[in-house]
C-alpha cells in the first residue's frame, strides 16, 4: 500500500505560499514600491489598469540589477537583506527583494527590465506561474521597472473572489498613500487607467499630507514632536474639530513602515478625552522611530503587525507627547460638563434656517505669530522633512523645536490616571445611602413595539437629556430617540419624493469651491449624478475641486458645504460596509442621517410634537433606515412591579 503523504510540485507550492504575500492587486502595490525604495529610488512611479487587475507597474530610478541577480530574484527565499537568522531582528529595510517577487510571480505574467549605472545595457527577464519564460539583454533607464499583468490569470477561483475595480482601486489608493507619507522625501507619481492621480515632488511631511489629502488639511495639523533615549515620536494630529465618525485618516509608522496598532490608537484618543465628540476618530499621522532590536516585526507575513518590547512604556509616552502638543495650542479641555452648549448657541431647530447639526464651545485660538500656524512657504527652495536638521538659509515652518521627554517623565503625569485597555479593572462605585433606591425600567428591546392610534394620547412631550422625548400613551409612555426618529422621517420622504421625480434644490446666492482629498473626490465624482439626484447641485471643476451650486430644499447647512460633503462620503462608506442596499438606498440612508438632528439638540415643545406625529406618519416608524430602534416602549405594568404595586 503506497504511502498518503506527497510532496506537493513546486508550481503548487509556490501557488500556496503567494497567497501569504498576494491577496489582492493592492497587495502586489505595497511589495513592488516597498522594493523599489530599498533599492535607492528617488523617483517611483506607480501605473494599474482595471484597478491592478490587468497591470500593475512600477518603475524607479534606483540601483538596479546586474543579469544575474534579475534572474536569482524570482527564486523562492532569494533575498540580499538576510544572512543568517538573527538578522530577521534587526531589520532597518521594507521589503526583500526577490522573496515577494517570487510568490508574484507565481500568480502572474512577470516582465522585468533593469540597469546599474556601470552597464551599458541592461536585462530583460519574463516569468509566468514562476516559470522563466525569457531572459535577454535590452536597452533602458538605469534602475529596474516591473510590470505585472493579469494576476490570478492561472488561479480562476482567486480572480474570480476579486472585489469591483472600485473596492480594489481603493485598496491600491490606500497602499500607495501609506508609502507615500511614510516617504515624504521621496518623488511619487501615481497613473490609473491613463489619468494622472498622483504627482508628489520630495518634499517634508506637511507639504506631503497636504499633497495626498488636500489644502485644506494644512490647517488642521497639529505638530507632535517627542524623544526619549530610546525612541523618537514624531508627526502631525488633527484638531478635535475636525474629527470624523469613520476612521480612514489614521497612520502609524514604526521605523517608517506602516503598522496597524489598536492599542496605540487607543492612547491617541484617550489623549484627547473630552476633546472629542462621541464615536468619532481624530486624524493622526505619526512615526515611531525604535531601535529595531526592540520590536518584531515577523509577527505577520504582510508585516502591519509588530510587537514592542515594552508596549506599556510605549503608549504612556505616546500619549504624554500628544497631550502635550494639544496643551500647546490651547486645546487641553477646560469644559464645564454641567453646562449646557445649547442654551448659548442660539436657536437650533431642525426646522430652523440657522440649524447647524454640531455645535460646541469655542476654542481658545493659538498665538497667531507661532511658527506652527504660519502658513506654507511658497518658496520652491529646498524644503526638509521629518528627520533632517532646519536649513540655516531658511525657517523651519513645518517642525517644532524638538523637546526631549526627562528622565524622570513619569513622575510628571503621576497625578493623572491612563487608562490602559489591557485593564480590565473597573473602578468600584461609592456606595449609595440606605435612603436612595436605584430603579431600573425593563423592556424588551427584541420585541418591535407596536401602537394602535388609538394609544396615543394628546401630552405635552418632555425632552431628556436632549436627546431622548417623552411621551405618555394609553399604555403607559414611550421613550423617542429623536435623532433615529428624524433618520426615519427624512428616509421616507427623500424615498416617496426620488421615485416620483428629482428632490427640489435651493440654489445658493454664493456658490461655494471645495476641495476634497483624491480618493474622496474620485468617489464623488463616481456618485455626483445620483447625489445631485437628491437634490443637490454640484459639479466637479477639476481633479479634487467641486462647486455646490445648490443644496436639498428642506435642510439648512449654509456655510458648511465642505462639511457636509465629506461627512456624506464618509457616511456613504461607513453605509457600504454595513447596509447590503443599492447606491441610490445606500445614499438615501447617508442623506437622512446627515441632515437628521442631532443628540444634544434642544428642541421646542411643537418640535417635538411635529416629530412625534411624522414618526407616526411613517410607514416603518420602528426602526431608523440603519436599523436603530426609533422608540421602546414601557407599559403600567412594569412601572407598578418596580413600586410593589
Amino acid at each position: 500500500m503506497s504511502g498518503v503523504i506527497k510532496m506537493l510540485p513546486d508550481a503548487i507550492a509556490n501557488q500556496i505560499a503567494a497567497g501569504e504575500v498576494v491577496r489582492r492587486p493592492s497587495s502586489v502595490v505595497k511589495e513592488l514600491l516597498e522594493n523599489a525604495i530599498d533599492a535607492g529610488g528617488k523617483s517611483i512611479k506607480l501605473i494599474v489598469k482595471d484597478a491592478g487587475s490587468s497591470l500593475i507597474q512600477v518603475v524607479d530610478d534606483g540601483k538596479g540589477m546586474s543579469e544575474e541577480d534579475a534572474r536569482l530574484c524570482f527564486e523562492r527565499h532569494a533575498t540580499s537583506k538576510i544572512s543568517d537568522a538573527t538578522d530577521l531582528f534587526a531589520i532597518k529595510t521594507l521589503g526583500f527583494r526577490g522573496e515577494a517577487l517570487a510568490s508574484i510571480a507565481a500568480v502572474a505574467q512577470v516582465e522585468l527590465k533593469t540597469r546599474q549605472a556601470n552597464s551599458d545595457v541592461g536585462t530583460r527577464v519574463v516569468v509566468e506561474g514562476s516559470v522563466l519564460q525569457l531572459q535577454e539583454p535590452c536597452q533602458c533607464p538605469v534602475g529596474t521597472s516591473i510590470a505585472v499583468k493579469n494576476i490570478f490569470y492561472n488561479i480562476p477561483a482567486r480572480r474570480k473572489f476579486l472585489k469591483s475595480p472600485k473596492i480594489e482601486n481603493r485598496h491600491v489608493l490606500d497602499e500607495f498613500q501609506r508609502v507615500a507619507l511614510s516617504n515624504a522625501n521621496l518623488s511619487f507619481s501615481f497613473f490609473s487607467n491613463g489619468n494622472e492621480i498622483f504627482r508628489l515632488p520630495g518634499s517634508n511631511l506637511r507639504r506631503r499630507i497636504v499633497g495626498i489629502l488636500g489644502r485644506t488639511f494644512n490647517e488642521r495639523l497639529i505638530p507632535v514632536e517627542e524623544e526619549a533615549d530610546f525612541l523618537r515620536i514624531y508627526g502631525f494630529i488633527g484638531k478635535p474639530e475636525f474629527s470624523r465618525r469613520s476612521r480612514g485618516d489614521q497612520f502609524f509608522f514604526v521605523n517608517n513602515r506602516f503598522i496597524r496598532s489598536n492599542y496605540l490608537h487607543h492612547a491617541v484618543v484617550n489623549a484627547y478625552e473630552g476633546l472629542l465628540s462621541e464615536k468619532s476618530y481624530p486624524l493622526y499621522m505619526l512615526f515611531i522611530d525604535i531601535d529595531p532590536e526592540r520590536i518584531d516585526i515577523n509577527v505577520h507575513p504582510n508585516k502591519q503587525e509588530i510587537k514592542f518590547d515594552d508596549e506599556r512604556v510605549i503608549y504612556q509616552l505616546l500619549l504624554a507627547a500628544i497631550k502635550r502638543s494639544l496643551g500647546t495650542f490651547s486645546l487641553t479641555p477646560m469644559l464645564d460638563f454641567d453646562r449646557d452648549v445649547n442654551l448659548t448657541s442660539g436657536s437650533n431647530s431642525p426646522f430652523s434656517t440657522s440649524n447647524s447639526p454640531f455645535n460646541s464651545p469655542p476654542q481658545e485660538k493659538p498665538d497667531p505669530n507661532s511658527p506652527y500656524n504660519r502658513p506654507l512657504p511658497t518658496s520652491k527652495g529646498n524644503s526638509n522633512s521629518g528627520g533632517e536638521k532646519p536649513s540655516t538659509s531658511s525657517p523651519n515652518f513645518n517642525r517644532p523645536q524638538v523637546k526631549r521627554i526627562p528622565s524622570n517623565w513619569e513622575d510628571l503625569y503621576k497625578t493623572e490616571e491612563v487608562s490602559l485597555p489591557v485593564s480590565k479593572e473597573t473602578p468600584t462605585p461609592p456606595p449609595e445611602k440606605e435612603t436612595s433606591k436605584t430603579i431600573t425600567l425593563q423592556s424588551n428591546l427584541n420585541k418591535q413595539p407596536t401602537l394602535a392610534l388609538d394609544e396615543v394620547e394628546q401630552f405635552t412631550p418632555l425632552q431628556l437629556h436632549s436627546q431622548y422625548i417623552l411621551y405618555q400613551i394609553k399604555s403607559g409612555f414611550i421613550l423617542v430617540d429623536q435623532q433615529a426618529a428624524h433618520e426615519r422621517i427624512l428616509y421616507e420622504k427623500y424615498k416617496s419624493v426620488v421615485h416620483q421625480s428629482k428632490i427640489p434644490s435651493q440654489q445658493l446666492l454664493f456658490p461655494s469651491t471645495i476641495e476634497l482629498p483624491r480618493a474622496d473626490a474620485l468617489l464623488l465624482q463616481d456618485l455626483l449624478a445620483d447625489i445631485n439626484a437628491l437634490g443637490y447641485d454640484i459639479r466637479a471643476e477639476g481633479d479634487t475641486q467641486f462647486v455646490i451650486n445648490g443644496i436639498p430644499a428642506d435642510i439648512s447647512t449654509l456655510g458648511e458645504e465642505q462639511q457636509v460633503i465629506e461627512h456624506l462620503i464618509e457616511q456613504y462608506r461607513r453605509n457600504t460596509a454595513d447596509l447590503q442596499l443599492d447606491r441610490r438606498e445606500q445614499l438615501l440612508c447617508t442623506l437622512a442621517y446627515g441632515n437628521a438632528i442631532k443628540k444634544g439638540q434642544r428642541l421646542t415643545v411643537e418640535e417635538m410634537q411635529a416629530l412625534i406625529d411624522q414618526l407616526f406618519a411613517c410607514s416603518s416608524p420602528y426602526a431608523s433606515p440603519r436599523g436603530k430602534p426609533t422608540l421602546i416602549t414601557y407599559h403600567l405594568e412594569e412601572i407598578e412591579k418596580l413600586f410593589g404595586a
